[in-house]
């Protein structure tokens, strides 16, 4: 496992620092407004979703003036993907980055701010139909994946070639419309002067830090090599800075907030972020498909090198139980895994003690985030709002296991 220093934003280590006591509980009912368990309000949600409505529409008309079936194939495959499921966590973070440095509804700069959040839908749009592609997944938010999708409507359609291959470079195209419908939305939202270099710099540093996540890990899988501190580096690239440290600082760069107020919310994202992939791996093992919306095992039979996975692999070798090693090698990578097997590769990593082991640093991660967001944060409302997604997206509400939903 990588070292972490006293400054480096990765580390676990428990501060010292006296907590607040805890504000009253936020009520994190799901509801048609709340944005899953632990929305930043009713006016956020409703604001982001016309937003996204206007700006997708908007260009779906523009493609249609380029080209009918344009407009009735990918642009409209990438506005109904936006507009429809997703949990929009990676665009509250950046509300309340805004609201942590002074932003109030109301404000001058909140329908930037909502522009900006609706850029980073259309990234995270770009990004779950490249990366269901390039991983096989079948399912995305328990529907077809697009490529899957694409490639059953060629069948259907009765067209030439292969599906298989017209399913992917559709979803390719897709993606890559996604990609610059994000750029131009993010370019158009962006302020004059000071503050919109300072908002670009966190915009353009995420984009190339995601690909770099996205790289090591298919990178690592072709390897076939397993090791926790290359899990935790793709993790920190893929989740942590793009899930919730990077929109946190772009919400905060918007306002002008002082240095010091956006890296107490980088560090405390950072760790959120960790913690929010951990408990990802965990759903790819042990989740139930029918609350996380993926299949149930992917990771398992595409070879991912996983924290959980690596851990495990680690703990048999180091342990000497050639058992356990049995179990995890032949399912690591198997896209035959029966459903069997992978109740027998659970079993294991529970009895190794991997299961548990993840689960206390997801604790401790998110412990910390939270400890730094108690102490930034001034105002009992806008504590409160960080606060209730961090505990949301890393299953530190109540029973944590499987039970969440993966990242959407």
């Amino acid at each position: 496992m990588a070292t972490t220093g006293p400054g480096d934003p990765g580390g676990d280590a428990p501060g010292d620092a006296r907590r607040r006591p805890p504000d009253p509980a936020p009520d994190t009912r799901p509801g048609p407004d709340r944005g899953g368990p632990a929305g930043p309000g009713d006016e956020f949600r409703r604001g982001l979703e016309e937003t996204l409505r206007r700006y997708t529409g908007r260009r779906c008309e523009e493609a249609g003036v380029l080209d009918g079936l344009f407009r009735a194939r990918p642009a409209a495959d990438v506005a109904r993907f936006t507009l429809h499921g997703g949990e929009r966590r990676r665009a509250a973070f950046l509300w309340w980055g805004w609201r942590a440095a002074g932003g109030r509804p109301g404000d001058g700069d909140e329908a930037t701010a909502l522009r900006l959040a609706g850029a980073l839908e259309l990234l995270q749009t770009c990004s779950l139909i490249h990366d269901d592609l390039m991983d096989d997944s079948a399912l995305r938010r328990g529907r077809p994946a697009l490529h899957a999708d694409l490639a059953r409507r060629h069948r259907h359609d009765g067209m030439l070639g292969s599906s298989e291959a017209y399913g992917a470079s559709m979803a390719i195209l897709a993606g890559d419309l996604a990609l610059a419908w994000a750029d131009d939305m993010f370019a158009e939202a962006l302020p004059e002067g000071p503050t919109g270099r300072r908002v670009q710099e966190p915009w353009r540093a995420m984009r190339t830090e995601m690909v770099a996540g996205q790289f090591l890990d298919l990178h690592a899988q072709a390897e076939g090599g397993f090791s926790a501190p290359t899990a935790l580096r793709v993790a920190h690239l893929k989740s942590a800075l793009y899930r919730v440290e990077r929109p946190l600082q772009l919400g905060a760069a918007l306002r002008g907030a002082a240095p010091e107020l956006v890296g107490a919310l980088r560090f405390a994202g950072r760790r959120a972020g960790l913690a929010f992939q951990l408990r990802d791996d965990l759903l790819g093992v042990f989740g139930d498909p029918r609350r996380t919306g993926k299949p149930a095992g992917d990771d398992v039979r595409e070879g991912k090198n996983t924290y959980p996975a690596a851990l495990a692999l680690a703990r048999a070798e180091a342990l000497g139980d050639t058992e356990a090693l049995v179990v995890l090698r032949e399912s690591l990578g198997d896209r035959t895994l029966t459903p069997q097997r992978l109740a027998r590769f659970r079993e294991v990593l529970t009895a190794l003690g991997v299961r548990a082991a993840v689960e206390g640093r997801i604790e401790r991660l998110s412990a910390l985030a939270l400890d730094r967001i108690d102490r930034t944060c001034d105002d009992p409302a806008v504590r409160r709002g960080p606060a209730a997604l961090v505990r949301a997206a890393t299953g530190t509400t109540g029973a944590t296991g499987a039970t969440g939903t993966r990242s959407s």
